[in-house]
């Protein structure tokens, strides 16, 4: 086995121990590990491609033959999340900002946190990896629609208004 193959064993083995490892560095001495900072886009990328790496097409062929269930977690994501994220804001009777923020979180799509979670719990990743292209190609239209009909009950929001201003 080349020392490549050995080191990613290695990394896929211990990859829930280095994930704490390194959120427990970066809690315990935050001056010292932000010089990683600027590199996380890399980071992240690299992380990816690990999870990618462990996929095969055959995975993906069976979220293809069982397409309910990236729909039903696409659903979930849409209106489970937005209205848990206004629900607990009310409890804890948050400002209107944080309402919003709150709901902007709940219905904002996973990324790759979520993918992440998902193969450090052995989950089906390749699953989590389509429920959160589906969600990403359909968040420009419905997280703002989403965040007005919510958030647009406790802030007056103008969705007809320009973002850019001269």
């Amino acid at each position: 086995m080349s020392v490549i193959s050995r080191a990613a064993d290695a990394v896929g083995r211990w990859f829930a121990v280095l994930v704490l490892a390194g959120g427990a560095l970066g809690l315990l001495a935050p001056d010292a590990t932000s010089a990683v900072t600027p590199h996380i886009p890399l980071l992240l990328g690299v992380v990816m491609f690990g999870m990618g790496l462990t996929l095969r097409p055959v995975d993906f062929a069976v979220v293809a033959r069982h397409p309910k269930a990236v729909a039903l977690g696409v659903l979930a994501q849409y209106t489970v999340m937005p209205l848990l994220g206004f629900g607990i804001a009310h409890l804890l009777d948050l400002p209107p900002l944080l309402v919003v923020g709150m709901v902007l979180v709940g219905a904002s799509p996973g990324g790759t946190a979520s993918n992440v979670i998902v193969y450090l719990a052995r989950g089906d990743v390749a699953l989590s990896v389509a429920m959160t292209s589906v969600s990403t190609l359909l968040a420009p239209v419905l997280t703002p629609l989403i965040v007005l009909g919510l958030a647009g009950s406790t802030l007056p929001v103008d969705a007809g208004a320009s973002s850019c201003r001269s």
